[in-house]
């Protein structure tokens, strides 16, 4: 009959040794998956508490138009600044439909119409250019802050014409403000995943008035 060989009892002590050190390395990476969890449950509901909106709207004219002034609160997240330090641009666009009240009928649409903004980062001049809807020359600012007040205030856009309105009617004015989808090349992905929040719109906000 073959006889076991007992190990002898130094090396059944060095393998309780590293049997202890496996099971507090284990124990430090679990520690850190449930940090890494709970940061990111916590950041996002705090960034679905303060989910981007329109607000502070108004409508007004002059002697020839409508004009609208709306405000996009939350619409930059702290991630995304730095993606936009990074070279990625951002893009708003503000939706905006003005329809005429018919209580005995549908109500009849007036004009349908987008406006787009665009803010991108020159790293080499070390500014802030935001592209307005139609203009080729854009605006330059020296810091973030002011860029970013640029592309969230949509101040005295042209609904509508006065000439399309009839006076003693009532309308009211439909706007939301969308950001598109920002697309990363390949290698920035695995440096840049958060930007896949970037793709967010805001519900529709009306806006009453008559003429």
């Amino acid at each position: 009959m073959i006889k076991e060989k007992r190990k002898p009892a130094c090396l059944k002590l060095r393998s309780k040794v590293c049997m202890k050190k496996e099971k507090n390395k284990n124990s430090v990476w679990v520690l850190i998956a449930l940090i890494f969890i709970f940061s990111f449950i916590c950041f996002s509901a705090k960034a679905y508490a303060a989910e981007p909106k329109i607000t502070e709207t108004l409508i007004t004219n002059d002697m020839e138009n409508v004009l609208l002034y709306v405000r996009l609160v939350n619409g930059f997240k702290p991630e995304m600044e730095m993606a936009i330090l990074a070279g990625i641009p951002a893009v708003f666009t503000i939706y905006l439909e003005v329809y005429q009240e018919r209580p005995l009928l549908w109500d009849k649409r007036i004009i349908k119409k987008e406006i787009r903004r665009t803010l991108k980062y020159d790293n080499l001049k070390k500014t802030f250019n935001v592209f307005f809807n139609g203009k080729t020359e854009p605006l330059v600012f020296s810091d973030l802050e002011s860029a970013k007040k640029a592309m969230s205030d949509f101040d005295g856009i042209i609904v509508t014409p006065m000439s399309s309105l009839i006076k003693g009617e009532t309308y009211y004015a439909l706007a939301k403000v969308k950001m598109d989808k920002v697309r990363l090349p390949l290698k920035m992905e695995y440096v840049l995943f958060f930007v896949s929040i970037w793709d967010f719109e805001t519900s529709w906000y009306r806006q009453n008035f008559s003429y």
